[in-house]
């Protein structure tokens, strides 16, 4: 049976035939394209895909808050109340692993900036810094640090791989970005890039979305893809030939991330935990983070829709909110437990429902961009292992130091370029004002740091070291 025969088969008997329509129209090289894409496809499990997808998307969340209980006191570290001593000796833990060449870090990018009005990869966005740098810069200039500090220490050169985890979007123009930019003076052979996979957008029955007369509308499985594609690029095999034991694993967007942050790591490895995550403490009862808790006794993500107002708005005896660990996208991994989530858990992973604008053919075969959500698209989350974790611990850092995500367009009230900014030059006057020097206008009066960025014409001369 031929190539063609065997897909259109299995579009048939899971009720897709309508994907092949337009198939007569097509020239050659568009048929070879569109076959090649389809037998990509998981075939036997599309009708399970589809209709799954299309019965989650009207399904109400689970709501957990009978089940939910804070993080143990014992298992939580923090940068704000945890012993000095105790950092200290974290950090020169951490310092020592990264010394020993057992620390990698390992980036989620395989989203685009839609939402920021670009149509490539988050990663090259220029925030508006006066030296033009973008995310991908920054965190690259941060491992070159990292790797100089633990060299300092410990007398002996030292690299962090850095693994990135792109998609069939940002794949092609990630690799030459870095290329153009020389690999911001890092080592090619130690920046690996790999391809999570993608998977079909389905409308609200069930069927699968047509964006092309020859092209059906894919999406990325979200950052919980990591562990397939762990396996699929043979990326566990790589940390083991180079002797990483530990990884932190982040998502592209937050211009505060402190890339392999030795006291995360040193930590975690103290700890003896398998699985970590950073949180910073809520906003506010309401805010639009999900909280790292455990449900049922075992460590999860609960999603703020999942929870109650009443449950979020929970006080402990000091007046602190019960449940305000904010989840940030930012954890811990030991590779043996990626390895063992690879091998028994990831068919295991809790699908979500995205509900999406989706461009598709209409009834004549025009595309359309459609103004209001019209499709499914099912993803995984990182998170999702932390139930599978045996060690779960959690460490608290603060939100003004390490965590400002770039989400939206300028003109947002949040989580926009300028609010990134203004977050990363805030950080830089109060370092530089630790270090005892001056912030001075364009007049030259004194500025304390949260002025001279609220003012930009200000003219914090710090700015220049962005």
């Amino acid at each position: 049976m031929g190539s063609l025969e065997r897909v259109r088969q299995g579009l048939e008997s899971a009720g897709q035939a309508h994907v092949l329509q337009y198939w007569p129209e097509l020239s050659p090289d568009e048929r070879e394209r569109f076959l090649r894409e389809l037998s990509q496809l998981d075939l036997q499990g599309l009708r399970v895909h589809c209709e799954g997808a299309a019965k989650a998307a009207v399904t109400p969340p689970e709501r957990l808050d009978q089940f939910m209980q804070p993080v143990p006191a014992e298992l939580i570290g923090s940068v704000k109340k945890s012993d000095p001593n105790c950092l200290a000796e974290w950090e020169d833990e951490g310092l020592l692993q990264i010394s020993q060449n057992k620390v990698g870090v390992l980036l989620l990018a395989g989203g685009q900036g839609t939402r920021l009005g670009v149509q490539y990869p988050k990663g090259m966005y220029d925030v508006g810094l006066l030296s033009g740098k973008t995310l991908y810069q920054i965190q690259a200039e941060r491992i070159h640090k990292i790797q100089e500090l633990a060299e300092v220490k410990h007398g002996s050169s030292c690299i962090i791989p850095w693994y990135i985890m792109t998609s069939e979007f940002t794949l092609a123009p990630t690799e030459k970005f870095f290329k153009d930019n020389k690999y911001f003076g890092l080592e090619s052979s130690n920046i690996i890039m790999f391809e999570q996979r993608m998977i079909p957008a389905v409308t609200f029955d069930g069927k699968l979305i047509l964006q092309e007369r020859g092209k059906v509308a894919m999406a990325p499985d979200g950052n919980g893809g990591l562990y397939r594609a762990l396996v699929d690029n043979k990326v566990l095999e790589d940390m083991k030939r180079r002797g990483v034991e530990y990884l932190h694993v982040y998502c592209v967007d937050n211009i505060l991330v402190k890339m392999a942050d030795p006291v995360f790591i040193g930590f975690c490895v103290c700890k003896g935990a398998d699985c970590g995550a950073k949180v910073v403490e809520k906003a506010y009862p309401a805010e639009p983070v999900g909280v790292v808790c455990r449900v049922r006794g075992v460590s999860h993500v609960v999603e703020y829709s999942e929870i109650q107002p009443e449950t979020a708005e929970l006080r402990g005896p000091g007046g602190e909110l019960v449940y305000s660990a904010g989840n940030i996208c930012n954890h811990f991994f030991t590779r043996a437990f990626l390895e063992d989530v690879a091998e028994n858990f990831e068919d295991q992973l809790k699908q979500h429902v995205a509900i999406k604008k989706v461009p598709f053919l209409d009834s004549c075969g025009n595309q359309v961009k459609p103004s209001k959500p019209n499709g499914i698209k099912m993803e995984k989350f990182v998170f999702d292992v932390f139930p599978f974790s045996r060690t779960f611990v959690v460490f608290e850092v603060l939100r003004e130091e390490e965590f400002s995500p770039l989400k939206n367009a300028d003109g947002a009230a949040t989580d926009s370029p300028t609010t990134a900014r203004n977050a990363l030059l805030a950080q830089h006057c109060r370092w530089a004002a630790v270090a005892g020097a001056s912030l001075l206008d364009k007049h030259g009066n004194v500025l304390s740091p949260a002025a001279s960025i609220s003012d930009p014409a200000g003219g914090c001369p710090i700015l220049m070291i962005c």
